[in-house]
């Protein structure tokens, strides 16, 4: 993946007054991690609470808003302003994520042709068991930050909650918030690799 260059990089407070297509534009643009931090900020709390009114649990839910912020990582740029707003598509991904969801857990016993080692589906157990390998890399990744770095990451992507609410129930300045999720990214990058974005975000 290539890096966004330093002078694309617009300082957070600038950022937050965005409106979020213009976030969802520069991480379309320049996979712009700051445009991308800003936007799960303001969305992540509100479609994991929208999810859980839709019927799903608490677990489905933080699965499901995972999924809707992999696909805007990475399909961003098929965002289209003129056909609706980023909310209506923020919320359109995560309805579909719903369904979908809903669609594997109520799935009947599979035919045939559904097994693993069908010949359309070799591809579908490969990708599955690269997802499993990915997630044990995640998680020893995130388990080797300090306590209060680990903490910080769990909270704002498994528990769906804002920067200034970590804040609340951490009792610490926002501004520590934001200081800690910046260091644990830098070190989760580094052991993931370069597109440690995309090792994070990827189903």
């Amino acid at each position: 993946m290539t890096e966004k260059s330093p002078s694309s990089a617009i300082d957070p407070v600038m950022l937050a007054e965005l409106p979020d297509e213009a976030l969802v534009a520069r991480i379309a643009q320049d996979k712009d991690r700051g445009a991308f931090t800003e936007l799960f900020d303001r969305y992540a709390g509100r479609i994991k609470a929208f999810l859980i009114r839709a019927g799903a649990s608490r677990e489905e839910a933080e699965e499901a808003a995972q999924e809707v912020f992999v696909t805007i990582w990475r399909r961003a740029e098929t965002f289209n302003p003129e056909r609706a707003g980023a909310a209506t598509w923020l919320y359109t991904i995560a309805r579909n994520k719903r369904i979908d969801m809903v669609r594997r857990i109520r799935r009947p016993e599979p035919e045939a042709e559904d097994l693993p080692f069908a010949p359309g589906n070799v591809e579908s157990a490969e990708v599955t068991l690269a997802g499993v390998d990915r997630d044990a890399r995640i998680r020893e990744a995130i388990m080797a930050l300090p306590d209060d770095q680990r903490l910080v990451i769990r909270l704002a992507f498994f528990a769906g909650m804002s920067h200034a609410e970590i804040a609340q129930r951490l009792e610490a300045p926002l501004g520590t918030v934001k200081s800690r999720l910046r260091l644990s990214f830098a070190k989760l990058r580094d052991e993931l690799g370069s597109d440690f974005a995309l090792e994070l975000l990827e189903n």
